[in-house]
């Protein structure tokens, strides 16, 4: 076989590993999973009207498409710290130094815990697109296109963050500590415009919020499925997914090339 294939085959060995993991305890990603959804039904039934007479809509159904794609990219920064911890679990349990031993793809492992916290990550937002749903979210008027460039978005923010959660991962001493540092993924979303929009904000933190990577996404989320101006949001969100997919593979590239610690 060539060196191409037999890496294809190990990375998929490694992935049906790490989707028997998550199948056999599902815990960690229902709980991940609870953070967006209790999110979307705290602002949606307990503040839903102010928020919606805040934003100049009419009733608590504006303010439901409007938290909709905030609450979904929520839902990957918070699903893809399962990444980190499960990648810091098996670089503290020893199952990394087992597989240096063996003949396969160096790079299979980390690969297959990519490839599946992506696949866990779309899961996660069908579950959640159905929640928004079940409580009255609709689009206005989207196109199969503009579905399909929503969904590429969606997608390629996943592996973005990803690849950010492994090298979180492997830079941990522990599980706990790698949860601890990604901690950052699902806090970020609340300091962008998922909740409220950037404008309203003060003067001296509407940069921190209109300049990271989610506010960007979640602009551009909601001009392809409620038809808002997307304008330059469009282009910066693909800018930041390609930027920090690049820095999370190098990154996790270069730790797990390390050769490890003694115990």
């Amino acid at each position: 076989m060539s060196s191409l294939s037999l890496a294809v085959r190990d990375a998929n060995t490694m992935l049906r590993r790490n989707l028997l993991h998550a199948r056999r305890y599902p815990s960690l990603t229902l709980n991940l999973l609870l953070t967006p959804i209790m999110m979307l039904l705290l602002f949606v039934y307990i503040f839903g009207n102010v928020m919606s007479a805040g934003i100049g809509g009419a009733d608590r159904s504006d303010y439901i498409a409007y938290i909709v794609p905030g609450i979904l990219l929520m839902t990957i920064g918070s699903t893809v710290i399962g990444a980190a911890v499960s990648v810091s679990t098996d670089m503290t349990e020893g199952i990394i130094a087992r597989f240096r031993t063996m003949a396969i793809h160096r790079g299979s492992v980390i690969i297959g815990h990519v490839i599946g916290s992506v696949l866990q990550v779309l899961a996660s937002l069908v579950l959640v697109g159905a929640v928004a749903v079940a409580v009255g979210f609709r689009s206005t008027d989207a196109t199969a296109l503009e579905w399909l460039a929503a969904f590429g978005l969606l997608a390629l923010f996943a592996l973005a963050f990803t690849w950010i959660a492994v090298g979180m991962g492997l830079a941990s001493p522990n599980a706990e500590a790698a949860g601890n540092m990604a901690m950052p993924l699902i806090l970020l979303p609340l300091i962008s415009s998922a909740f409220i929009p950037v404008e309203t904000m003060p003067g001296w933190f509407r940069p921190i919020a209109e300049y990271q990577p989610f506010t960007p996404a979640i602009e551009t989320l909601r001009g392809l499925l409620l038809g808002t101006e997307i304008g330059h949001n469009g282009w910066l969100a693909v800018a930041w997914c390609l930027a920090l997919t690049a820095l999370g593979y190098l990154w996790s590239k270069s730790l797990f090339g390390r050769e490890p610690a003694a115990h």
